[in-house]
């Protein structure tokens, strides 16, 4: 197949197959058994899921409320410690030498942590959090790089019972203050800054921009103090009475916490999303149904033998794949894990293959955006390393093509590991969609079947299912464990963005697009509203298009996104300049401003592949932006029917605008 046929309608006849091999059906964690008995009794299967992999300090009777739809309640009556249940209990089944964390830092500095050990860290840091008045419901902020103290953070603030908001590293001052203020958090936890491509990006300057009095806003109210790790040693200022150093504190604290249980359904976190209106939606999760399905999925969907396994999930704690698949699955499991702090391609590009030879990773989940990169820089790169300890491979955050996929295996895998194609959201906060190794048939680039327990279903725009061989929306048929309870302090908005299409069936529908092939398996089709998926991270195009109108320069803008080879999708900006900017300056260098504006903004995840400059953009004769038209244009392709437009000569106008860049 060449890199240019890669459309869905194309990967749809893909045909090969790979049976798991005997030898590894033979030892598989999971069985077919799982499939059966959800089927007999999807909420009986899952109460015993949730007996089996967590500790209840109180047993939960009932398994699903759902009296109240659209918000569930599961395990509602029991009791439990989310941190306990990740750390205290594997010490005292004798598993306190086992290594938690083999931590990799960008410049090759690297730590052990065994259980013992982080549960000891975590211990005093909830110590110190609750010195500071951290209680049960309050909202931490956690703005930090991929470092232990990073799931230490995370653990301490459930430990507590209170709410922890992680705010990815690479988003600005403006996008921490949204989300610190929408959340009302009463700490924040950062640090002086975290290496990246060989140089420090600080994090604790964006931390006081983003609490001081600055574009518009007052001094944040909310915040009481800033917990500071000494990671990049670049100068920091320096608030007395607000900012307190985390190595000062949290060392001398006491070690003795005895956690105290809460009720399944105490909030966990809360994790911002790009929401299609701009502002950025708080997904609130839970504790006993998000842990036990995480624990689940992690332990089934991986094969995980925690005994013997070296598990490495790549994903940033910033984002839903790092809380379930890097903090809270694999550390409920009792997993020893990778976590490497920086990029995959520093200081050359064969460094993610360094650190499986080095640590002997048996388990590796990354995206399709990586395994792409990875492919354009050839293979001899990966086999000049020796990875014959990998035994697993997961694939995350958007559809992955079948060559992808099949170099995957082929190159990384050796030609025998199986791959797991994993199809979840922020929202569902564990996998809903995975092939099962040992288990399952795989096909190359399609993400297969729904995992035991697990309702899907692919429907018309009216609710009906399409059958096989068909596409359309991607629905989830019944609740299940780790699923969102609702919008932080917006549960109007929960409905309408979730459950209002499809009211009727009571169905959540996932904003994909999806299509059953002829055996019924599912092969995902991406967003089918205006979010885009860049490199598996989700990004709002109003939340861009207001960005850009904000310049100085810009009167109207239109973003859109476009098929991208490595990252999936890309960022395409269409922006119409003021005329009295084009009075008194040239427009030269102004694409690069705008794109660099942007970055400034919300952070360089967003800024645009490309930007073009248009004298106007294609409106229906309501104002409507048909950005439809404007993604043809910017994949190349024929522009579709443009009779609704108010002026049907626009898109002419544009598509020589394009062509003459």
């Amino acid at each position: 197949m060449s890199a240019e046929n890669t459309s869905i309608d194309h990967l749809l006849t893909e045909n090969r197959r790979f049976a798991p091999s005997a030898e590894f059906a033979a030892d598989a964690v999971a069985g077919a058994e799982l499939y059966e008995k959800a089927e007999t009794d999807r909420e009986g299967f899952w109460a015993d899921q949730s007996r089996e992999l967590l500790h209840w300090s109180t047993p939960f009777t009932q398994v699903l409320d759902w009296s109240n739809p659209p918000f569930a309640k599961w395990f509602a009556d029991g009791a439990l410690n989310v941190a306990y249940n990740c750390l205290d209990r594997h010490v005292e089944a004798g598993n306190g030498d086992r290594v938690a964390l083999l931590w990799e830092g960008e410049p090759g500095d690297e730590r052990r942590l065994t259980y013992a050990e982080l549960t000891d860290e975590v211990k005093r840091l909830a110590n110190v959090l609750a010195d500071l008045g951290v209680g049960q419901g309050d909202r931490v902020a956690i703005y930090l790089p991929m470092i232990p103290e990073a799931v230490a953070s995370m653990l301490a603030v459930a430990r507590l019972g209170a709410v922890h908001s992680v705010v990815f590293g690479g988003f600005s001052a403006d996008s921490l203050r949204a989300r610190i203020d929408d959340a009302g958090a009463k700490l924040v936890i950062t640090a002086d800054g975290g290496w990246r491509k060989g140089k420090v990006s600080p994090l604790k300057p964006a931390v006081d921009q983003a609490l001081a009095a600055r574009n518009g806003l007052g001094e944040q109210e909310t915040v009481e103090h800033v917990l500071v790790v000494k990671r990049g040693e670049n100068e920091v200022d320096w608030f007395e009475g607000r900012d307190l150093w985390y190595h000062d504190v949290v060392p001398q604290a006491s070690a003795e916490h005895e956690a105290q249980a809460f009720e399944a359904e105490n909030p966990l976190f809360i994790l911002y999303t790009s929401g299609t209106t701009g502002k950025p939606k708080g997904i609130l999760h839970t504790s006993g149904g998000y842990l036990t399905q995480a624990a689940f999925t992690h332990r089934n969907v991986f094969d995980l033998h925690p005994e013997t396994d070296v598990y490495w999930c790549t994903a940033d704690i910033g984002w839903i794949t790092g809380h379930s698949y890097v903090v809270y699955g694999p550390l409920a499991n009792g997993a020893t894990q990778v976590l490497y702090e920086g990029t995959p391609d520093h200081p050359e590009p064969g460094r993610w293959w360094d650190v499986i030879q080095k640590y002997g990773v048996t388990i590796f989940y990354t995206a399709p955006t990586a395994i792409r990169g990875f492919m354009k820089q050839g293979r001899q790169i990966p086999q000049a390393r020796d990875l014959s300890s990998l035994r697993v491979l997961g694939s995350v955050g958007e559809p992955i093509n079948p060559e992808a996929w099949v170099w995957y295996r082929e190159v990384i895998g050796a030609g025998k590991t199986p791959v797991v194609d994993t199809w979840w959201q922020t929202e569902t906060g564990a996998i809903m969609v995975s092939a099962l190794p040992g288990v399952t048939e795989t096909k190359p680039g399609s993400a297969q079947v729904p995992l035991p327990g697990i309702s899907i279903d692919v429907v018309t725009d009216d609710g009906r299912p399409v059958g096989n061989d068909a596409g359309g929306l991607l629905v989830i048929t019944e609740p299940w464990p780790s699923m969102l309870r609702g919008i932080w302090g917006d549960p109007e908005r929960f409905k309408e963005t979730y459950w209002d299409k499809f009211a009727d069936q009571g169905y959540y529908f996932a904003g994909d697009g999806a299509r059953l092939d002829e055996d019924g398996d599912i092969w995902l089709l991406g967003r089918v509203d205006d979010v885009m998926n860049v490199s598996g991270h989700r990004l709002s195009t109003a939340e861009i298009e207001s960005a850009l109108v904000a310049h100085e320069a810009t009167a109207e803008a239109a973003v859109v996104g476009a098929s991208d080879e490595t990252t999936g999708q890309a960022v395409v900006a269409f922006v119409c300049i003021k005329e009295n900017y084009l009075r008194a300056h040239s427009t030269e260098g102004l694409v690069d401003q705008l794109r660099l504006w942007v970055g400034e903004q919300i952070g360089a995840i967003a800024r645009p592949r490309d930007v073009y400059i248009v004298s106007e953009l294609p409106k229906t004769r309501s104002g409507k932006i048909m950005r439809r038209l404007l993604r043809d244009v910017a994949e190349g392709r024929e522009v579709g029917d443009t009779q609704t437009l108010a002026d049907t000569m626009v898109m002419s106008v544009i598509s020589d605008q394009v062509a003459k860049k």
